[in-house]
């Protein structure tokens, strides 16, 4: 599995275990090593790189050997968030151009590199239309990527999304984006993330099997000489406000355990991001009539102010 912990970094956009150099080098040096024990180990890839045929053991080492440092992070992003559009993958990886533009152009040539070796696969629904260009395709890791980063073992085949799990993929995936970018500005320390399942909880372990909260990001970061510990959840309004409620009681019964705060010392706060007014206001007035939940535990905010909130602004 991927480890999903951002460091400050900048060239280390993408959720590495450490320093992003090291971390290629290692790689490629297994690579090496499973490249020079022939063809049949080589084969543990096991995927056509190119649309065009399948490439061999040397034509596989080759390409990984050539694979430049960004690609390795847009990789480790995609397969850490999921689903990234092509316009996240700019904000997170395309930063120091000249222009929007330029950034824009390079961004693209990237990924149809990548697409064209499978290392991603660019799914067929858009996001924003046809009008948004080659920005609205989205892209997940593909067959070769998958199996590059898991170390060749078999790849699990996944379905195209429906739009309403592309949907909330992106929207989480995009409070990931806002906040690396706060810290590249320097209003903010990214200290930790983590997404699913690495952020999961088990609240309760019992012969019926682990009772897991399932948080859509867990984030750590450093502002203004405070640090702040958040569960993120991104509601876009598919769910009844009482499935919102039955999961704010599953936080507070892992809250009542006591295991986040012996860990760490402190249980994070609960951040609710929600897509509109009215939905904020819902989910506002469900939490303030449910007397069993502890008050001080959840914040509920529009998407716009997300990140200033998680940054420690009032709401």
């Amino acid at each position: 599995m991927v480890r999903s912990d951002w460091g400050n970094d900048e060239r280390l956009p993408a959720p590495l275990p450490g320093h992003v150099v090291e971390a290629a080098a290692l790689y490629l040096l297994r690579r090496r090593m499973v490249a020079f024990k022939g063809a049949d180990s080589c084969a543990l890839l096991g995927a056509t790189m190119s649309r065009a045929a399948r490439l061999g053991s040397r034509q596989v080492a080759r390409l990984l050997e050539d694979l430049p440092e960004r690609d390795m992070a847009v990789l480790y992003s995609v397969a850490s968030l999921r689903l990234l559009s092509a316009r996240q993958i700019q904000e997170l990886h395309f930063t120091d151009h000249a222009t929007s533009l330029t950034a824009a152009r390079i961004c693209r040539r990237v990924l149809e590199r990548l697409t064209n070796d499978r290392l991603l696969a660019r799914l067929d629904r858009r996001v924003g239309g046809i009008r948004a260009g080659s920005a609205s395709f989205v892209y997940g890791l593909g067959p070769a990527g998958d199996r590059v980063l898991r170390d060749g073992q078999a790849r699990r085949r996944v379905p195209e999304p429906s739009p309403t799990f592309l949907d909330h993929t992106l929207a989480v995936a995009q409070v990931a984006v806002d906040l690396r970018a706060a810290a590249r500005r320097g209003e903010i320390e990214l200290l930790h993330l983590e997404t699913e399942p690495a952020c999961w909880r088990t609240v309760q372990a019992s012969i019926a099997g682990d009772d897991r909260l399932k948080p859509d990001l867990f984030v750590a970061l450093a502002a203004k000489d405070y640090e702040y510990r958040w569960f993120v959840e991104v509601d876009r309004g598919t769910e009844s406000s009482t499935a919102l409620i039955r999961k704010c009681r599953l936080y507070d019964s892992y809250y009542r355990t006591s295991h986040e705060q012996h860990r760490h010392g402190v249980f994070p706060q609960v951040l609710w991001q929600v897509d509109s007014q009215r939905r904020l206001t819902q989910l506002t007035d469900a939490l303030r009539h449910e007397r069993r939940l502890e008050p001080e535990l959840f914040l509920v905010v529009l998407a716009a102010e997300t990140t200033r909130v998680l940054s420690g602004g009032q709401p």
